[in-house]
């Protein structure tokens, strides 16, 4: 028979481990650090866990995880794909804006490797990319967003904002509040930076360069 094991310790485990993560680095970090910083003795941190790298793949799945399946259930009461990207901005914001040792691990620590971002790449953002992608692609259908603007790269362009906000955030001596800044946010990103009869001769631009290449 399995031995029970308290249902807090994993979750301790995982708080502390971004805690060192934060302050000494995935590869600086020692599993014995994790373990006090838990208040547990080294071995137990293996009943939960295989090794440090699991550690860290375990913890970015658990939170994405939770991230993707609230997002996704918020999204279901708001209506209106602006105000539903407005929703995706604030969530993403407020999940790291409101823990800047998780932001540090997120944004720093797992990019260090080619393999941990190969895993982030082809797991939880594609999912995430995919929730973007659905609401511009339904602001299109009524009219909200453009029709003309590919929205690969548009679902990309919105992500890396907020994924640069918060690196920048991480890398600044000041605590800002993140959430604060989604709106100003999402309206840049679906109006731009110029006045409005700027905004159509820039959208007019490309469009003429094209017709010349025929």
């Amino acid at each position: 028979m399995a031995r029970h094991r308290p249902p807090d310790k994993r979750a301790r485990i995982l708080e502390a481990a971004v805690w060192v993560f934060a302050r000494k680095g995935y590869f600086g970090a020692r599993v014995s650090e994790i373990a006090r910083r838990a208040g547990i003795a080294d071995g137990t941190i293996y009943l939960y866990f295989r090794n440090k790298e699991d550690l860290l793949v375990s913890l970015f799945d658990e939170v994405m995880s939770e991230h993707v399946q609230k997002g996704r259930l918020e999204l279901e009461a708001v209506e209106g794909a602006e105000a539903r990207l407005l929703l995706i901005a604030r969530h993403h914001l407020r999940l790291l804006g409101g823990n800047r040792d998780l932001a540090v691990v997120f944004q720093v620590e797992l990019r260090q490797s080619t393999k941990f971002m190969e895993r982030f790449t082809a797991g939880w953002l594609k999912d995430y990319l995919a929730i973007i992608g659905e609401v511009l692609g339904e602001g299109q259908r009524e009219g909200t967003f453009r029709p003309d603007v590919s929205l690969t790269l548009a679902t990309k362009a919105f992500f890396g904002a907020l994924d640069e906000m918060v690196t920048s955030w991480v890398l600044s001596p000041r605590d800002d509040d993140l959430v604060r800044q989604a709106a100003p946010m999402v309206d840049l990103f679906l109006r731009g930076a110029g006045t409005s009869e700027q905004a159509s001769e820039t959208r007019r631009a490309p469009a003429a360069a094209a017709r010349g290449q025929r």
